[in-house]
């Protein structure tokens, strides 16, 4: 089975960073690595997470204030934060901002590894038991395979509701075509056909055009989302 976990790691220590991206990218994990703050807080923006790994000494935006704002922006996504630093009290104040772990460095692979494993498991679990995705008036059984806009049943395909299905649950976030066409079509590459722009017209086609409230859209240059404007 595919592995669909995508993992951010914000590491300022380029070696260090390299060595666990190469090590998850093995294990088949998706892994984006920031090496200052800046441009993990872009990363974040752009993508949907399974879990993100977080130093805390960060240039520019220290990994702390970072565990704060993604905590805010999704609830449940596993925050494992790795640092040097090892008193009672850094690990209260970040288990207080949200972290959901706290690995010492210098730590061991193999327990880091394990830890994250543990957490995909329980977050995929979490997953499976919400059942429904509720978007304004639009209501998703991800069991069932059922899309509702009202009190109407709208009947979609498999890769329709997977694609919307992939929209709904970035909560808002834009979801860009590359990370579309990896996660509903299975593809690493844009084969350069306008397949996504098709689908996406479909959905619209179904779920917008017949109804008053209008909830995807796109950001040009950038992808899709799902939302109550």
């Amino acid at each position: 089975m595919e592995n669909t976990h995508r993992i951010l790691l914000a590491e300022d220590e380029p070696k260090l960073g390299q060595i666990i991206q190469e090590e998850l990218t093995r294990q088949g994990y998706q892994t984006d690595v920031a090496f200052d703050g800046n441009i993990a807080e872009k990363l974040f923006q752009q993508h949907n997470y399974s879990l993100v790994l977080l130093d805390v000494n960060l240039p520019y935006k220290n990994g702390l204030a970072l565990c704060k704002e993604f905590r805010e922006a999704k609830k449940n996504i596993p925050i494992i934060m790795l640092t040097a630093l090892g008193e009672i009290t850094d690990k209260i104040h970040a288990f207080n901002l949200g972290a959901d772990d706290y690995i010492v460095k210098p730590f061991h692979f193999n327990e880091l590894f394990a830890r994250i494993k543990v957490f995909l498991k329980r977050s995929d679990a979490a997953t499976e038991v919400t059942e429904k995705i509720v978007v304004g008036d639009l209501e998703i059984d991800l069991l069932d395979k059922t899309v509702t806009k009202g009190s109407t049943v709208v009947n979609l395909t498999a890769k329709e509701f997977a694609l919307l299905a992939l929209l709904a649950k970035s909560n808002g976030k834009v979801i860009s075509k590359q990370e579309i066409l990896e996660k509903v079509w299975g593809l690493s590459f844009d084969t350069g056909t306008n397949t996504i722009e098709v689908y996406i017209s479909f959905l619209r086609n179904k779920l917008d055009k017949p109804f008053e409230t209008k909830l995807i859209h796109t950001k040009p240059g950038f992808g899709y989302f799902l939302k109550e404007l």
